[in-house]
């Protein structure tokens, strides 16, 4: 087991100095960037009420990251300390109610979500909104496209979910419709924030139109149209020829 330091064992025992002021609110810009490898990344986190503690010369924020599918890792401690194993092209400054995460030479593994915490008050569970990283790549790459049925079992139950998942495109902007044989549906429609792969940068997302059985049984044929700049991808599914 890793021995917490003398440092750790004193930021861990202030985390929980309580704060009369009220509920801390924390604002990050920006929402999001897009950036090549090499280039520097700079997020900034804005207290509604100061997190410095100048009797106990301590800034109580932290810097967090966040990769699909993963759970969000500690950066920074203390506004400015390394957590251990965290390279020293991420560094944390400022003090008061102003402070910035910067990321120096941009790699392809650093794209993710990033949040800073205050540490000042209780429960310690007050982020800011969170800024999206995205790495860019070289040429845009097509989407693969593919559309399933409701199940057997969900129709049975009187409901009708239609799944389209779309996957491995790059950039990141891309539209999806569907449509009930020729009418565009507006309703039931839900689609997934975009995901960025860490290992190859490219996007995934999935798209569901769900629909009472009745009115699914009232179509014949149901479309999942995307729209990326690499051209348009159509799938259909023919109520016909699926398994009732």
């Amino acid at each position: 087991t890793k021995m917490i330091s003398q440092a750790q064992l004193i930021w861990l025992l202030v985390l929980w100095v309580p704060d009369s002021q009220g509920q801390i609110v924390l604002t990050q810009t920006p929402e999001s960037l897009s950036v090549v490898p090499g280039e520097t990344v700079t997020i900034n986190c804005k207290a509604s009420s100061s997190l410095t503690d100048d009797d106990l010369n301590a800034d109580f924020l932290a810097w967090y990251q966040q990769r699909p599918g993963q759970a969000p890792k500690l950066l920074i401690y203390g506004a400015s300390t390394l957590e251990d194993g965290i390279p020293d092209r991420f560094s944390g400054s400022g003090s008061g109610t102003d402070f910035t995460l910067t990321i120096s030479r941009v790699e392809a593994d650093d794209a993710g979500d990033y949040y800073c915490q205050q540490s000042n008050e209780t429960p310690l569970t007050h982020f800011g909104g969170g800024t999206r990283v995205e790495i860019k790549l070289g040429g845009p790459v097509k989407p693969t496209v593919s559309i399933f049925p409701p199940s057997a079992d969900q129709l049975k139950g009187g409901t009708a979910t239609v799944v389209c998942l779309v996957n491995g495109f790059y950039p990141g902007g891309l539209n999806v419709a569907w449509k009930k044989d020729t009418t565009t549906a507006t309703t039931g429609v839900l689609t997934s924030t975009k995901q960025q792969d860490p290992s190859d940068h490219k996007y995934s997302l999935s798209s569901t139109l769900t629909l009472t059985k009745a009115e699914y049984d009232s179509y014949q044929t149901y479309t999942c149209e995307v729209t990326h700049e690499t051209g348009a991808i159509v799938k259909s599914i023919k109520r016909s020829e699926c398994s009732q």
